[in-house]
């Protein structure tokens, strides 16, 4: 399917500013505004967009004065959207947090307490986003300092229905790489070049006796 064109920001007030402004067609105006030809009309006739300031879409980039032109004289041409100028940067949207039924929240303690036992490469972040619990439980489950701590047992979370075998498959193998790299890196600087004390590094200096300082031999004969 075809991606839907990029209409102006202000489709009625740049149709105001284009109908007061130049030459163009009611189809041309209605056509690039995403407007019915009879608004365009309407606006033209002023029973339309009454007290709407025109908007001008040369000065917001949105068309070039040559487009125009070239489409007041061929009433065939169809208007589009300028190129932008400068392009904006991708926004990020941030990930809402898992949500959770609130029949399965109270299994939430046994999925985390089975993810401690059988995944140590687990961080808490890891499991704050495999199953959408909290660092505080986790640290409770943990230390087994947790109100419900007695009636706890390690259930799957797959089994809980908190998050799927293929999520937790890979969280593991995420976990797992983590793990090794964090490794590699220690490996790495453990191994890595050090300096030598400095009597390893630099020879001592050896010092050769001068046999003119030596004192006379007394048992020599006159």
């Amino acid at each position: 399917m075809a991606a839907a064109e990029q209409k102006p920001l202000m489709p009625k007030a740049t149709a105001v500013w284009l109908v007061d402004n130049t030459s163009l067609t009611f189809e041309q105006i209605a056509e690039f505004c995403g407007l019915h030809p009879l608004e365009v009309k309407g606006i033209a006739d002023e029973d339309v967009a009454k007290g709407i300031k025109g908007q001008d879409p040369i000065a917001s980039g949105q068309l070039t004065r040559e487009q125009i032109e070239r489409a007041e004289k061929d009433h065939g041409i169809r208007l589009k959207m300028a190129p932008p100028k400068h392009k904006m940067p991708a926004i990020k949207q941030k990930k809402a947090p898992r949500y959770t039924p609130v029949s399965k929240r109270q299994d939430k303690p046994d999925a985390v307490y089975w993810l401690l036992r059988n995944h140590p490469e687990f961080t808490d972040a890891d499991i704050i986003k495999l199953i959408g619990t909290t660092k505080a439980t986790i640290q409770k489950i943990r230390e087994r300092s947790h109100w419900n701590a007695t009636n706890i047992k390690a259930v799957d979370p797959v089994t809980l229905g908190l998050c799927s075998q293929l999520e937790l498959d890979l969280a593991v193998t995420r976990a797992n790489a983590k793990r090794e790299r964090a490794a590699k890196r220690a490996a790495k600087t453990s191994t890595g070049a050090t300096l030598k004390p400095v009597e390893d590094a630099v020879p001592a200096p050896v010092i050769e006796e001068d046999s003119s300082d030596e004192p006379a031999d007394e048992t020599s004969e006159p």
